[in-house]
């Protein structure tokens, strides 16, 4: 496999914004009011393209064809696996690059894009092998002794809307699991960052021409709001898998509900660490560091809140900030930089207005990375002291986070549990024993102890959302099935009326 990263800044070509409709590439019909922008530079990358309504009803009615020809889903679990593995294989020369285009769109490290990116290939071949494993077929016996099959089938064709902060990884999963499940499968990134996207889009449609899979089975579309909830709102459209904000995910959820598709929802979360009584310091600055300015900070599971004992709060805010101030910040296409800009000016003045609605609340702000001069889209990672738990329930999605001391573990947990979000916690100690205790009663789908990376603390355990965080659960397993309906099928033998 080839070296993660290695693309500069100097040799990296965006590829043109197209899409991809009934197995025909086009430039898209319209632009949108938005221009894209290098956050590290400032330079102008050109405006963002949306596909027309036109274009839009095409791909649903090409997905529909394919699905109701069993173009694709009648092809033999095991010969989708063989094609899937293709795509990865294919995909695999090209982790650099993507790694590259992700890290240019969204202003992350390319030392951070490029781990994440590796799962773009092995998404892959991940589905392909649950493929294998029967992950749509399972047998039990019945009361009589004969075998009762459970059938997951395609619901018909789905959507993946992707997010802008890592788009490409988002999008293979995504991809991946449906086309796994059988389904016609529409892709629609953020246009904020569709290039990565774009790059995967072509090589997955080679693969599958060079198979001669029908066309429409899978395509790409551009766009903003209105494409998403244009397609969203089709009635061919039979399941959705989301992950973004929660403005844009209750307005979805309300859509999918009008028509009774199938739906996926992960909208973010306000994530705790709870910094146990008997916890190294230094361990707990470092994960607090980590869970902070990780994709800078932007990710779903990035530290909301810091939930540390009230008499080591200033020794440990102390020590995170001297971690802060000692961050690489620069050109996220040079693998020396640490921390990047934010992803673009819109969210940055965002974030801005939610520091300052938790200043005064009566928080104060503490800040010691020293930022790089020029046109770059930055913001130095905050930790805000003093606010209201009360005043800090909602998801920042930026390098933010509250600091709330307790007096004992008992309101450690109610702090942490103080938002209606519940994606992911994480708790630090010393007794790793007393550490899972607290960690057993943080209302999140899942909770790490003593652990700060971006991966799941397993490939095959589900991927819940809690509350606010969403809806369904994603996963290696989960995943496939959002897209899929059960039929249980068997030979009864018997009658319920005993009657000639």
């Amino acid at each position: 496999m080839s070296e993660p990263v290695g693309v500069g800044r100097g040799e990296l070509l965006l590829p043109a914004l197209e899409q991809l409709v009934d197995g025909r590439w086009s430039a898209p019909a319209e632009e949108l009011d938005l221009r894209l922008a290098d956050p590290y530079t400032g330079a102008d990358l050109g405006p963002a393209l949306a596909c027309s309504d036109d274009d839009v009803d095409a791909a649903a009615a090409a997905a529909e064809r394919v699905h109701r020809t069993k173009g694709w889903r009648a092809l033999a679990a095991e010969r989708r696996a063989e094609i899937l593995d293709a795509i990865g294989t294919a995909l695999a020369p090209e982790v650099p690059r993507i790694a590259a285009l992700d890290a240019l769109a969204t202003g992350v490290p390319v030392t951070q894009t490029a781990i994440v990116a590796m799962i773009v290939p092995g998404a892959f071949h991940l589905a392909a092998q649950q493929l294998r494993d029967g992950v749509l077929l399972e047998t039990t016996a019945g009361d009589n002794g004969r075998t009762v099959e459970v059938h997951r089938l395609p619901l018909g064709p789905t959507l993946c809307l992707v997010p802008w902060n890592a788009p490409a990884p988002m999008a293979a999963h995504k991809v991946a699991s449906s086309l796994a499940a059988g389904a016609p499968t529409l892709l629609k990134p953020s246009e904020y960052a569709a290039w990565g996207t774009t790059l995967l889009a072509t090589i997955i449609d080679r693969v599958l021409t060079e198979h001669d899979v029908p066309s429409g089975t899978f395509q790409l579309l551009q766009g903003g709001a209105h494409v998403g909830g244009r397609v969203v709102n089709d009635r061919r459209i039979r399941a959705v898998s989301f992950t973004g904000g929660l403005e844009a995910g209750t307005a979805i959820a309300t859509a999918c509900a009008a028509n009774f598709t199938a739906l996926q929802l992960e909208l973010g979360g306000n994530n705790p660490l709870v910094v146990m009584p008997d916890a190294d310091l230094d361990d707990a600055a470092r994960a607090a560091t980590d869970l902070l300015t990780t994709l800078n900070g932007q990710w779903c599971r990035a530290l909301g809140r810091l939930v540390v004992p009230a008499d080591k709060a200033d020794a440990l805010v102390e020590k995170i900030e001297e971690r802060l101030a000692g961050l690489v910040v620069g050109d996220p296409l040079d693998p020396a930089t640490e921390f990047g800009p934010i992803a673009h000016a819109g969210h940055r003045a965002r974030l801005r207005s939610q520091i300052d609605a938790r200043l005064e609340a009566g928080g104060k702000a503490h800040v010691t990375t020293v930022l790089p001069e020029g046109e770059g889209i930055f913001l130095a990672p905050t930790l805000i002291t003093d606010v209201p738990s009360t005043a800090a329930l909602d998801e920042v999605f930026g390098p933010v986070a509250t600091v709330h001391p307790y007096e004992d573990v008992d309101q450690a947990v109610d702090l942490a549990n103080a938002t209606p979000f519940g994606l992911e916690g994480y708790v630090v100690g010393t007794d790793t024993e007393a550490a899972l205790e607290v960690a057993r009663e943080v209302c999140a789908g899942e909770v790490k102890v003593n652990g700060s990376s971006v991966m799941s603390l397993h490939l095959m355990t589900p991927r819940p959302a809690w509350g606010l965080s969403g809806m369904g659960e994603e996963g290696t397993v989960e995943t496939i099935r959002v897209f899929t309906g059960a039929r249980v099928v068997g030979v009864e033998g018997g009658f319920a009326l005993h009657r000639r």
